[in-house]
């Protein structure tokens, strides 16, 4: 069955990232533990789909407080996906986007896209870098050798952790079709962040930090646990 044939696409590209990206993950989870170690804050960016792997490790359980998902309405689906799609091509926006969320040389910002090619996340890095803030990105590396006007992001941001998505995304022949279908970039980026958190936590607390991690609503106690973590971090974090 087609789903099965899916399945094997996805795991197999979650072994490529396990094997070829593995220190550049735990390079990039060095970084991210001295945030949490120095109680800064870690914000992720991301245009179009690309806002959902921020939007998985941001005010969930199991994931760290200290998350910020930076969230902009224009590069967002909701408010007109086509118009997202157009406005995260548009140079000159990513400067005013940064400047609303008061990132300070303490915390750190992961950009993720894809393709790499889109003017806004490759000006986020470079704005980031202008202000001093330490920038990670996700991107797949079977881009890299498109041609566009601007540098690409994996060549404006510190480092990059490559999420071993093919080019166009899919990965699925459909009979009837030379399109293809399943997409598999939502899975990898999430895969590689969610890791990233992970190997981030365990350093900081191996090094004596303590971690501001969400519980579930949904079990006993977790609520009025959250309150608490909440009333802290919401004066710095904007979407909470």
């Amino acid at each position: 069955m087609i789903f099965e044939k899916y399945y094997s696409e996805i795991t197999n590209i979650l072994e490529k990232i396990k094997i070829s990206q593995k220190e550049k993950i735990e390079q990039a989870s060095k970084k991210v533990a001295k945030v949490i170690e120095n109680d800064g804050i870690i914000y992720i960016f991301g245009c179009g789909h690309s806002h959902l792997i921020g939007l998985d490790c941001f005010y969930r359980a199991g994931g760290l407080v200290n998350v910020s998902a930076m969230l902009d309405t224009d590069l967002m689906l909701h408010n007109g996906a086509a118009k997202s799609s157009k406005m995260e091509k548009m140079s000159g926006i990513a400067e005013s986007i940064f400047e609303r969320y008061c990132i300070t040389q303490n915390d750190i910002l992961i950009i993720v896209s894809t393709s790499g090619k889109n003017a806004v996340p490759c000006e986020m890095a470079s704005v980031a870098t202008k202000n001093g803030i330490p920038n990670i990105s996700v991107v797949s590396s079977a881009y890299f050798d498109d041609e566009t006007d601007n540098k690409k992001l994996y060549e404006c941001s510190d480092m990059y952790i490559d999420n071993c998505v093919p080019h166009g995304d899919a990965v699925m022949d459909i009979t009837g079709t030379d399109v293809k279908m399943g997409s598999v970039s939502t899975v990898a980026s999430s895969f590689i962040l969610q890791s990233l958190l992970l190997e981030a936590a365990e350093n900081a607390a191996k090094n004596g930090a303590e971690l501001p991690i969400y519980k579930s609503g949904n079990i006993e106690g977790g609520a009025e646990f959250n309150k608490k973590l909440i009333k802290e971090y919401l004066p710095r974090i904007k979407h909470l």
